[in-house]
């Protein structure tokens, strides 16, 4: 409610075990049937076991998945690890599933592995390979006895058997998200299995679309039946599970560029449509005190309450989120929600805590940043007597101007003083893999959006060989975007291509890597035919309409002759000379004819020497051949 840190957990080996992903166990997952006969069992373990009865209704066991292939369990009352579960994954887990009912936890892995788990024993119950690539998303079925699990495509698992029940199309990019929309089934005549009927939803990265699919009772359709879109990918979903028929599946979608979409929708059946957003929410600051211009605020995830009308919005840095309880108004179709965050954040943080001293500076001083980015020079170390002259200054003297100084550093001020100016290309190569680590959006973007030929191929030249792939991937984002920015970082894709191509060439899991990038290609080529005879047809219609235009705009022309003029002496000498004419041409025909065959047969004779399709025994045929 206040929305201040209450618990952090810092895992002892932090450094090679980085944290995934997280779920919370079900409430009282972890907790012994027989707690009531201990309940009354002398004065220390009844203390114990009364937080126990009141720990029931809270959460409290929280599941870690680790870049190292191990999962952590941590309880969040004791502050504790309770236990480590190890020996099931080699890789990075992806993803991490309680099961409602008994205490089993589902985890998937790059390593293309599903695994199931005891909690209580710690041990593997069973494992299985889930995909030919990296699984990515798990999803458990509202009666327990159904898995689903994505990377690019989905499948739907039967527990007791692990066997394929069913198999979706997916995505063209690996799957982030995947639940189930509705648990009742619409069509309710026929008796219900516990999944048949029922609908779910995906979302994937670098996707901007949310697909949901239909659980048919056959194997035929693998598509998805509709499809939300959104402004950018999806980073947290949250949603209103519909019980009854008539209830509409209510979406809250959070995409990467900050803003909350919200969705109602009835779901019955196939959309041929992607459905837009009934409401965009977004936040910005005032933009008052200093700085007038508004700047927006990230929405980092949301959540709806449990009347399914109100929202609990987090948004802020990751570091200090704002967590604010939002009544919905949904009649607009987009909603700015103006907060200062600045304010909240400083009336939180108590002056007492803060330990670091901001030194009192004079708003007069100029303050020279050391530091320029990709500049490398040899200081020149000035004469000692220069430098007590210039340490004891006169009164009456003025202070030397920081152009000056600069000078007396041999630093070439010209190039310090480009404000807006575009740096040099080594200075590039240093810029881009700065905002490379970083992640830093301005940096990228005044680097990556240059069109010169040579400034690219320099910049990737002088590029170091770990920032390659990190480049491709930025690239490859940036091909989702819109058409013009992918105009540009196609330029960017050859170079990498053509310079570091032997470099790529030696990565072992370079497939994975580039995997992408080939299925966006492969993606957009299928629709390039589609719209060229779109384009064929709407030039022909566009230049027959201008056609018609001007034939309608041009007036008519009066067609009679003014004058006529005959002459007869030259109609008879005209008829003689053609006569004559006629002659020499009858007498050259026959002439032409023999010359042309002559020709026709040397020209057929050079062809089949070229060919080597000369009139050659059929022994020497086969030799020439």
């Amino acid at each position: 409610a206040g929305s201040r840190l209450q618990h952090e957990y810092v895992p002892s080996a932090h450094l090679s075990a980085a944290c995934t992903c997280l779920a919370w166990a079900p409430a009282g997952a972890r907790q012994p049937p027989f707690s009531l006969l201990i309940f009354q069992d002398g004065p220390q373990r009844k203390k114990r076991k009364s937080e126990v009865g009141e720990v029931d209704k809270q959460l409290d066991i929280l599941a870690i998945g680790t870049a190292v292939g191990s999962i952590l369990l941590y309880s969040t009352v004791k502050g504790e690890l309770q236990s480590k579960l190890d020996g099931g994954h080699d890789s990075r887990v992806n993803c991490v599933r309680w099961h409602q009912d008994n205490c089993c936890l589902y985890s998937c892995s790059d390593d293309k592995h599903i695994v199931e788990w005891n909690t209580q024993t710690c041990k593997v119950k069973c494992k299985w390979k889930g995909d030919n690539s990296s699984v990515t998303c798990l999803c458990i079925s509202p009666d327990g006895k159904m898995l689903l699990s994505a990377g690019r495509t989905i499948k739907l698992w039967d527990l007791e058997t692990k066997e394929v029940y069913r198999h979706f199309t997916g995505h063209a990019t690996s799957v982030s998200s995947l639940m189930f929309t509705t648990v009742k089934p619409v069509n309710e005549s026929k008796p219900f299995d516990g999944i048949t009927g029922l609908y779910f939803l995906s979302g994937a990265i670098h996707d901007r679309l949310l697909s949901v699919w239909y659980i048919r009772s056959d194997r035929k359709e693998k598509n998805a039946v509709m499809s939300f879109t959104i402004t950018d990918e999806p980073t947290f979903v949250d949603l209103t599970v519909s019980e009854v028929k008539e209830e509409p599946v209510k979406l809250a979608v959070v995409c990467r560029d900050g803003q909350l979409h919200l969705f109602e929708h009835i779901l019955n059946g196939y959309c041929k449509k992607p459905l837009t957003s009934n409401c965009t929410i977004q936040i910005a600051t005032p933009g008052n005190d200093g700085d007038s211009t508004p700047k927006p605020v990230p929405i980092l995830a949301a959540a709806f309450c449990a009347d399914k009308q109100s929202l609990l919005l987090v948004y802020g840095n990751t570091l200090q989120p704002i967590i604010e309880k939002v009544s919905l108004n949904t009649s607009e179709s987009h909603i700015c929600l103006v907060r200062d965050i600045q304010k909240v954040l400083s009336l939180k943080t108590d002056a007492a805590l803060t330990k670091v001293k901001t030194p009192v500076v004079n708003s007069d001083t100029k303050v020279l940043v050391p530091g320029i980015p990709g500049h490398s020079t040899a200081v020149k170390t000035p004469a000692l007597g220069k430098e007590k002259k210039k340490n004891k200054r006169k009164p009456g003297e003025t202070e030397e101007s920081i152009e000056e100084r600069l000078g007396a550093l041999d630093i070439d001020v010209s190039k310090v003083k480009t404000p807006g100016g575009l740096p040099q290309t080594d200075s590039f190569a240093v810029l881009l893999v700065q905002g490379l680590e970083s992640n830093d959006a301005e940096i990228l973007n005044k680097v990556l959006n240059t069109r010169k030929e040579n400034i690219v191929k320099n910049t990737v030249a002088r590029m170091p060989i770990h920032a390659v792939i990190p480049l491709l991937h930025e690239l490859t984002k940036r091909l989702q975007g819109n058409p013009y920015s992918a105009s540009v970082m196609v330029r960017w894709l050859k170079s990498v291509f053509t310079l570091h191509a032997s470099y790529l060439s030696t990565l072992p899991d370079l497939i994975p890597q580039l995997g992408m990038l080939y299925q966006l290609m492969e993606s957009r080529v299928k629709t390039l035919q589609k719209l060229s005879r779109l384009h064929g047809r709407l030039f022909i219609l566009v230049t027959q309409v201008a056609a018609s235009q001007t034939v309608q705009d041009v007036p008519e022309v009066n067609q009679t002759a003014k004058l006529v003029y005959e002459d007869d002496s030259s109609e008879e000498e005209g008829s003689d000379d053609e006569m004559m004419a006629d002659k020499d041409s009858d007498e050259n025909w026959d002439e032409d004819e023999e010359k042309e065959e002559q020709s026709d047969e040397q020209d057929m004779t050079v062809e089949k020497e070229i060919n080597g399709d000369s009139d050659l025994e059929p022994e020497n045929e086969s030799e020439e051949e």
